[in-house]
């Protein structure tokens, strides 16, 4: 998630096992901490434009990694605690603060590494969005005051509301697969597989992506007191004996294809010529444009990488608007 709601979250979970003449330190160590793990967003190749995508939320997000980056930001930070806390408890309040961190991230759609390096699977519960104020706001009101008044129980209070959230974005999950499977039904689809996303900061409306005949199809759906669904679009999905016949099997492009691919958990498709991008992403979710891609160059060399591409951002403040709200 946003970089404010890991730092809250990690400071709620060290502030609530602290003792209150400890609670400022304990909530900027795991603050800071519950940060740390995004650090992996400088792993960059300017020659390799998909580099990132392979190391954000890898090593760095993995549960097996926790206690050695607990360590990492306990040496780092200790320092300036160091008359309040001794080294253990610094290093206990990292390793809350880190520990929550991957976990949060598993819940959104981007996909998390948590079983790395044992596994490459990119594990994602689609229960929240990157971005949600309703899940931030109310946790990092609770943590300023427990800082101010110094009372580890409202950091608890902090952690039950995330927790609770978190909870009540599997509910919505579920209701929104559960209009998708119908959806699919009533058009005589029995999809390969069938996923719903949560949309940008809320939990009323979700995109619903399914397979079925080599084709992606995509609709909207809003699950509040009732629900509301805004059909969408459909697109064949990628192929590349079709959609690039010209390409070197052989060659870097290829190789990038397939790297984005386990990206994108193979939602592929054609955005336009010669550009792929990942049907899980776009503004509106009932459409398929994506939210980024990639470029092949059919007279690039066969050591030559793909562009990496982000756009169809024009404005749809309106339509997002009224499915929100739930206007036809």
């Amino acid at each position: 998630m946003d970089p404010i709601s890991q730092g809250a979250l990690g400071a709620s979970l060290s502030q609530s096992l602290s003792q209150r003449d400890k609670i400022v330190a304990a909530g900027v160590l795991g603050w800071l901490s519950g940060m740390a793990p995004d650090l992996d967003i400088f792993i960059r190749s300017s020659t390799d434009p998909i580099l990132f995508l392979e190391f954000h939320r890898q090593f760095t997000h993995a549960l097996s990694f926790i206690p050695i980056g607990a360590l990492i930001c306990a040496g780092v930070m200790h320092w300036f605690v160091r008359k309040r806390l001794s080294f253990r408890e610094s290093y206990l309040f990292c390793l809350l603060g880190y520990a929550t961190h991957g976990l949060l991230d598993a819940c959104t759609t981007y996909g998390t590494q948590l079983l790395w390096p044992f596994s490459d699977m990119r594990v994602a519960w689609n229960n929240v969005s990157v971005v949600d104020p309703l899940f931030t706001l109310p946790a990092l009101a609770l943590i300023v005051f427990a800082t101010l008044r110094k009372q580890p129980r409202l950091a608890r209070f902090a952690m039950v509301w995330a927790i609770a959230y978190l909870c009540l974005g599997v509910v919505q999950h579920e209701r929104a697969e559960a209009v998708g499977r119908v959806l699919a039904a009533e058009r005589g689809h029995e999809p390969v597989r069938l996923e719903a996303k949560p949309g940008f900061a809320n939990l009323l409306l979700w995109k619903v992506v399914y397979e079925v005949d080599d084709h992606y199809y995509v609709d909207a759906v809003r699950v509040g007191w009732g629900v509301n669904v805004y059909p969408g679009e459909h697109i064949q999905k990628f192929d590349l004996a079709l959609h690039a016949p010209w390409l070197d099997h052989q060659s870097q492009q290829a190789r990038d294809i397939e790297r984005f691919r386990w990206f994108s958990n193979d939602y592929l498709a054609i955005d336009d010529q010669n550009r792929i991008g990942d049907v899980r992403y776009s503004i509106l979710p009932n459409e398929i444009k994506p939210l980024w891609g990639i470029l092949l160059d059919p007279h690039a060399s066969k050591e030559q990488h793909v562009e990496y591409f982000t756009g169809h951002r024009e404005r749809s403040t309106d339509k997002l608007l009224n499915m929100l709200l739930g206007v036809r």
